[in-house]
């Protein structure tokens, strides 16, 4: 406050204090031109004088330092009391030129106690200049009941007093001061209202039980509680120091403190242990520093974000005198949480909480409004869910990056060296859903500008993805939340407890769990141990795939591999256009240039000994390859056939068998894949090539048998053509490969015939 005078009561001690009650009093303007006497006039019992004037002048300059001017002036019979009317005290400044001015309808004074008591109205005037009209407003004090101690120059009163300065008024009930000390005391219900200087400058309203101002030190105390006012800003605390700057209001240091900043659309709470406020010279708060439990709420349409930290910090711009929030800083386990309020017709994101040791919010133009926040230190971001379909996330990163939009929306954020937990929800808990973990050097992630909810992550550098025993990994992956699928791009591979799949591009359903393999793609699957032998490519070894495009669903227990596909266990294959799996259906169907190539172990031969003695073992014969080409392919695990249609090419050592379709049989559940026996239907054609000779057959339907190396052919007049014995009709042929037997039937009415190749 300017000055150090608005204080209430200062005059009043400097003026008393000044007189020291010398009271050489003269009675009227005729006695004061008669001759001087030489000591001063002796009062007698009740005796009174008028328009009394009495001055000191400073030693040694010869100009006034005190004047006192009374109406009358009597004193008590016993001498021990003089009591002064229409009392007006003059005390000039050392450097001249202004004075303070004290009146007084009536004051006495005690002179065995030196204590001069105003039962009336007291007026204290400061700075009063000798001479013209003051520049300012004057500083001026009214109270009653106030003693003056003359020995001390303390002044007290324990009634209310009011005052004026230049930049506000100010009340109490009781007071006082003490000259020496520079030491003011308000006692009671204190009320000051301050009006800093500027255009734009609000008052402030100081109030509090017991006020004590100490102007050598420039500071007011405030206890044993203390309210702060300015417009809409509040401060309530327990005991509270002020410090003055050329008496402005420049801090404020408050304990047990609680503030609330209320603007058109948003609300700013904030509390500590500790709270250290700074003001600029217009009297704005520029910044607020709340330690020890500090916490700060700030409250507008859309969200509620709360600031707590063992140390807060809070900048404020200054704009047309009002004081607008810029930045928060939280040090020492900072958390942010941004809790969104319902608004009609938009859906609840989700509650984000975010954990740091340093953690710095900044605000957007005008302070109603998050721009950034950032942590300074690794941190952990929280995403709570407010709906039943939203799910739990929580991320951990070295560094994290936060931008929002209008009405407090999340827009972005960012972190490096990220760790990632996304909690099923309830529903998905009942299916045995289980959390999903990722881990990578970056992570970004978008939020919806109309909902606050969340729409996309990207991660990417060394991207790790775990779901149970389900793993992946990639160069980036890419979530899209309203579609809830994770793309993972560039070295994509994804593996678990029965196989892996690994391809430029795996597209990832997380409702779901099924998957989409692009490009390069690369798969292995181990044996079902739970149906062993009972697929199509059965064994011990992992079923090997490669493919344009794979898709996974129901658990891997529906996969179509398309473009160029090749599957694979061991020595057995399969290539086609496209192959579909469906492990519930126990089937699967091939479509599109289909090939299937079937090893077939032939056990050890055995053979007589040379010596005539028992038996031994001879070299086991070659492995015998099936192979199939057709248009289609359907394959059925109940009765173990495949099924090719289409126009169906099989191929074995030697033998050759065609027709528009063939339905293989693969050899019982427990044993290998080999073809056991296969039929041939439509426009068959069997040739059997040997080094000396060639057979070929004909006709519309032909079983093959591959224990007995056994032949049929009948329907549309069968026929075998042998290179050495010549053709054969009938109605049905059999063939023993093994012993080179034919059977031939006729039919009746159409006896067989044979033409025999003479040598």
């Amino acid at each position: 406050m300017r000055g150090t005078r608005w204080l209430i009561l200062v005059a009043i001690a400097a003026i008393l204090g000044g007189v020291g009650l010398t009271y050489r009093l003269q009675k009227s303007a005729l006695e004061r031109q008669a001759p001087a006497r030489p000591k001063a006039l002796p009062l007698d019992l009740n005796s009174s004088a008028e328009d009394w004037v009495w001055t000191q002048s400073m030693p040694g300059e010869g100009r006034p330092a005190v004047e006192v001017r009374a109406r009358r002036v009597g004193q008590s019979k016993d001498n021990s009391r003089i009591d002064l009317e229409q009392v007006e005290l003059h005390i000039f400044h050392q450097q001249g030129g202004e004075f303070d001015r004290v009146k007084s309808a009536k004051a006495q004074f005690y002179t065995a106690e030196k204590r001069l008591f105003s039962e009336g109205e007291v007026e204290i005037t400061l700075g009063t200049p000798a001479a013209g009209q003051p520049r300012r407003n004057l500083v001026s004090i009214r109270s009653s009941g106030v003693n003056f101690d003359s020995s001390t120059g303390k002044a007290t009163t324990d009634r209310a007093a009011e005052f004026t300065f230049e930049n506000g008024t100010g009340k109490s009930v009781g007071a006082s001061y003490d000259p020496n000390a520079k030491e003011l005391r308000m006692n009671s219900q204190v009320e000051v209202n301050w009006k800093a200087a500027g255009p734009h400058a609000k008052s402030m309203k100081l109030e509090t039980g017991d006020l004590t101002y100490k102007e050598a030190d420039a500071k007011i105390w405030l206890l044993p509680w203390a309210r702060l006012t300015r417009g809409d800003a509040v401060i309530d605390s327990g005991p509270a120091v002020v410090t003055l700057v050329d008496g402005d209001i420049r801090k404020i240091e408050t304990v047990r403190a609680h503030g609330t900043d209320r603007y058109p659309g948003r609300l700013l709470e904030y509390s500590a242990a500790e709270l250290w406020t700074d003001l600029s010279d217009s009297g704005a708060v520029t910044k607020i520093i709340g330690q020890s439990g500090a916490r700060v709420v700030s409250t507008s349409n859309g969200a509620a974000t709360t600031v707590t930290a063992g140390r807060v910090d809070l900048d404020f711009n200054e704009v047309d005198g009002e004081s607008t929030l810029a930045r928060a800083l939280a040090l020492g386990n900072g958390v942010v949480e941004s809790k969104p309020l319902p608004e009609a017709g938009r859906p609840l994101p989700e509650t984000r909480v975010l954990r740091s040791q340093t953690i710095e919010v900044k605000m957007r133009a005008g302070g109603r409004e998050i721009d950034t926040v950032e942590t300074q230190a690794p941190g952990d971001l929280e995403f709570l869910p407010n709906q039943p379909v939203q799910r739990h996330r929580t991320l951990k990163g070295e560094r994290l990056w936060m931008t929002y939009g209008p009405r407090n929306q999340l827009q972005s954020f960012r972190s490096v060296s990220v760790e990632t937990r996304t909690d099923p929800t309830d529903e998905e808990r009942k299916r045995n859903r289980a959390p999903a973990i990722t881990r990578s050097h970056d992570i970004q992630a978008g939020f919806s500008p109309q909902t606050g909810q969340l729409t996309r992550i990207e991660q990417s550098g060394d991207f790790y993805y775990e779901e149970a025993d389900r793993k992946a990994r990639a160069d980036r992956a890419t979530l899209d939340q309203p579609a809830n699928t994770v793309l993972l791009d560039a070295h994509a591979r994804m593996w678990d407890t029965t196989g892996s799949t690994s391809a430029d591009r795996i597209l990832l359903d997380e409702r779901s769990g099924n998957f989409t393999a692009i490009g390069r793609v690369n798969s292995s699957r181990l044996p079902d141990r739970r149906k062993p032998g009972s697929e199509m490519l059965s064994g011990d070894e992992p079923l090997e795939a490669m493919a344009g495009q794979m898709t996974s669903a129901n658990g891997n227990r529906h996969i179509v591999y398309q473009g160029g596909v090749v599957l694979w266990q061991g020595a057995n294959r399969i290539q086609a256009d496209r192959v579909e799996i469906d492990r519930e259906k126990r089937r699967l169907m091939a479509v599109g240039n289909v090939t299937t190539q079937f090893l077939e172990q032939p056990g050890e031969g055995k053979g007589a000994s040379k010596t005539g003695g028992a038996r031994e073992k001879t070299p086991p014969a070659a492995p015998v390859f099936t192979i199939v080409r057709a248009a289609r392919l359907v394959y059925t695990e109940a009765d173990r056939l495949a099924h090719y249609t289409g126009g169906a090419v099989m191929t074995r050592p030697g033998l050759l068998v065609k027709g528009a379709e063939i339905r293989a049989y693969l050899a019982e559940q427990g044993a290998d894949s080999r073809v056991e026996r296969a039929y041939a239907d439509g426009r068959v054609e069997i040739a059997q090539a040997a080094p000396d000779r060639t057979r070929t057959g004909t006709g519309e339907h032909a079983e093959y048998y591959s224990g007995e190396q056994k032949i049929v052919i009948r329907g549309g007049e069968p026929q075998l053509a042998d290179s050495l014995r010549g053709n054969v009709r009938g109605a049905e042929l059999t063939y023993f490969a093994n012993d080179d037997r034919l059977l031939v039937n006729g039919a009746p009415g159409r006896p067989a015939t044979s033409r025999i190749r003479r040598k």
